[in-house]
């Protein structure tokens, strides 16, 4: 059993006592000088009285960076290489396909660098119809006319790929040829 601590008898309550006066009394903090950084006043003029120590910094700093995001091995070297040929040979091979045209005029009419589309003509006047054998053939030689042969149209030599070469070889021996600028 725990005995309860006995209050002294007064005949009269005490008064509460105002609130924050319980508090023990407060000490002074004594007075000490500001605490400084070491050399925290004087860094910008520091910065500027070392410029040349910075811009080095900064050009080390870039220098890695460009190092850093540079090209990997699995990239191309800048440059033409030296093991490689010059030129890949393309997918579709062009080959000089000579063509005579039917309509000499014509042909003088081309130089070359120009671009032509060749039609192959069968015989209109027994139902034959026309077809455009070539598209976008570049004319890569005009042939001086030979009149000794006394053959009609005119030679002229176009760069097609293979197949359209093959294409205007068989032409050629069934139809008319006629060719168109683009």
């Amino acid at each position: 059993m725990s005995v309860a601590p006995s209050l002294p008898s007064s005949s009269s309550p005490r008064p509460p006592l105002p609130l924050g006066t319980d508090a023990p009394a407060t000490c002074e903090v004594p007075h000490f000088a500001p605490v400084r950084v070491r050399g925290g006043r004087y860094r910008g003029r520091r910065l500027v009285r070392h410029r040349r120590r910075a811009v080095a910094a900064g050009l080390a700093v870039t220098a890695a960076a460009l190092v850093a995001a540079g090209p990997r091995e699995t990239d191309r070297a800048r440059g033409r290489p030296v093991a490689e040929p010059l030129r890949q040979h393309r997918a579709v091979e062009r080959v000089s396909a000579p063509v005579r045209i039917a309509d000499g005029a014509t042909v003088r009419l081309l130089r070359p660098g120009d671009r032509v589309d060749v039609i192959a003509a069968e015989d209109t006047a027994t139902g034959g119809d026309a077809q455009v054998v070539a598209r976008g053939a570049r004319v890569s030689k005009v042939p001086e006319p030979l009149d000794a042969l006394g053959e009609s149209g005119a030679l002229v030599v176009l760069s097609v790929p293979r197949s359209t070469a093959a294409r205007l070889a068989g032409a050629s021996a069934t139809a008319r040829l006629a060719v168109t600028l683009c």
